[in-house]
């Protein structure tokens, strides 16, 4: 019998693949525009800015606060055109007042109303952000669609994207559980049952349910959603970031630990909070937070509303620096990201991978928590420690080349780099084949050199747009003959059609 499955992961957008930047608070769109000409007059790339609950009228999902988003289509196309998409925040409580378009039209949908219901057949009520509300049941398919149908909003607004919060889902409890009472009824696709069984897939239903609505309503293009909560099978539908993850440097390595463990449980897309959700970082614990954002697969700055502002300039100078230095280098590597995300869907391999990745019988490599792989060419050893100018890198087997100074490495074994303030120590493996963006902007192969008689190579998928283009991954090999680096893409009698430039010779 084969092996059972939860599902291959969808791919992003590969906008969703660049920098993204949140906060809870922006309040108007004269501070959006301000944050984003703020990147822009500073030479930093972005890629998404997110809206949070501050602009909803009244904390009510699918809704716009219009004083302070007077012309939020308007807003979204000037940012669109600029290269920022936005991206909205969705919740699933809905406030329980007549009037409110989603509360009215919930309640008609199937016999029973779209709300969540007690044994006695009385809707069940919570209190969230917008005061006394209902719960969508999102286990009931007529209920999903429903739901999903409810994302043309969102999208007449101008939005590109979701991600869905407090989808536990969450009710605030003075005591007790901060959810649904377990006695809560269900759908659970028809056989019924109580909270204790939903409460796990609620989110994920919450997901599919937004998901099947954005691929509806846009079927050319590829929907973008992550979500605070999940179940197995999550990443059908999108991706996961870390939720409030705290301010402090335990919060910066349970990030990485939190990227790897997804990865490993097949939900290969997702990232931390970049400088921790609540409290003020110093400007060093910020700097490394963002270096390691920069790595994993959703790269986003969030914060608090009562946590200050999170440019990458609110930090000093030195800070700036080091940030435009990774960012830079983040989209530089857009390609392979891309083609790390297809080729995450094609093989079920992570983008973010632990050292062990390809050779699980190493036990110095399973014990090593504080590094890992990008794919399989790039070794990333951030920073987790404060005052650290350098750092002890365990290796994987072969030869290692750093990304910066160009010193070579071999492996097994440990060995130390330079960790300065500015700049996070990534190495690449001997041989790879890694697609990164030229200095024109278009496709070039970046190759490091071979070991003699070793041998390499890399896999690439070309970005075909945000539709649903065939994928094609190209294979390519290199060898070291004569002191000569030689790349040659396989089936295709030695054809490469972009530029290729060799380093580590």
């Amino acid at each position: 019998d084969p092996a059972p499955t939860t599902g291959a992961p969808a791919v992003p957008p590969s906008w969703a693949l660049g920098p993204q930047h949140a906060r809870w608070g922006f309040g108007s769109e004269r501070e959006v525009r301000r944050v984003v000409a703020g990147y822009r007059a500073r030479g930093l790339p972005l890629s998404v800015l997110h809206l949070d609950i501050d602009h909803f009228d009244a904390h009510r999902v699918f809704t716009v606060d219009r004083e302070r988003f007077p012309d939020l289509p308007g807003l979204a196309k000037e940012l669109r055109e600029d290269g920022v998409r936005l991206v909205s925040i969705v919740d699933p409580a809905v406030a329980a007042v007549p009037g409110n378009a989603v509360f009215d039209t919930g309640a008609a949908v199937g016999a029973s109303g779209a709300f969540v219901r007690d044994a006695r057949g009385r809707t069940v009520r919570g209190e969230v952000w917008p005061g006394e509300c209902v719960y969508p049941d999102f286990t009931d398919p007529k209920v999903r669609e429903w739901w999903g149908g409810l994302y043309e909003e969102r999208l007449a607004q101008g939005f590109s994207g979701v991600w869905h919060d407090m989808n536990e889902p969450v009710s605030f409890a003075a005591f007790g559980e901060p959810t649904l009472p377990r006695s809560s009824r269900h759908a659970l696709e028809g056989r019924g049952g109580d909270h204790r069984e939903a409460h796990n897939v609620y989110g994920l239903a919450m997901a599919r349910a937004g998901y099947e609505g954005l691929l509806r309503l846009r079927p050319d293009e590829r929907p973008f959603l992550f979500s605070r909560s999940g179940w197995a099978g999550m990443q059908r539908y999108g991706g996961t970031w870390s939720g409030d993850v705290a301010t402090g440097w335990p919060g910066l390595r349970a990030s990485l630990a939190l990227v790897l463990g997804l990865g490993l449980c097949g939900v290969p897309y997702s990232g931390p909070d970049v400088g921790g959700f609540d409290g003020s970082p110093s400007p060093e614990l910020y700097l490394r937070w963002f270096q390691l954002g920069a790595y994993l697969p959703l790269f986003r700055t969030h914060a608090a509303i009562d946590a200050g502002r999170r440019e990458p300039w609110e930090f000093g100078p030195r800070v700036l620096d080091g940030a435009r230095e990774v960012l830079v280098e983040r989209e530089r590597l857009r390609p392979y990201w891309v083609t790390l995300a297809h080729m995450a869907r094609l093989t079920g391999a992570p983008y973010v991978r632990p050292l062990w990745w390809g050779a699980p019988g190493d036990r110095a490599l399973r014990e090593c928590e504080d590094a890992f792989l990008l794919g399989d060419a790039l070794l990333v050893a951030p920073v987790l420690e404060p005052g650290v100018e350098e750092r002890s890198v365990r290796l994987p087997a072969g030869r290692w080349y750093d990304t910066v100074s160009g010193a070579v490495y071999e492996g097994p074994g440990q060995v130390v780099v330079g960790a300065p303030l500015s700049r996070v120590p990534v190495l690449a493996r001997a041989g790879a084949v890694i697609p990164v963006r030229g200095p024109g902007g278009g496709l070039e192969l970046e190759v490091w050199a071979p070991a003699e008689g070793a041998g390499g190579g890399g896999s690439v998928v070309r970005d075909g747009g945000d539709g649903w283009a065939p994928v094609v991954v190209e294979r390519y090999t290199t060898r070291l003959v004569g002191g000569r680096v030689v790349v040659e893409r396989d089936g295709e009698e030695g054809l490469v059609d972009c530029p290729v430039r060799v380093r580590g010779l």
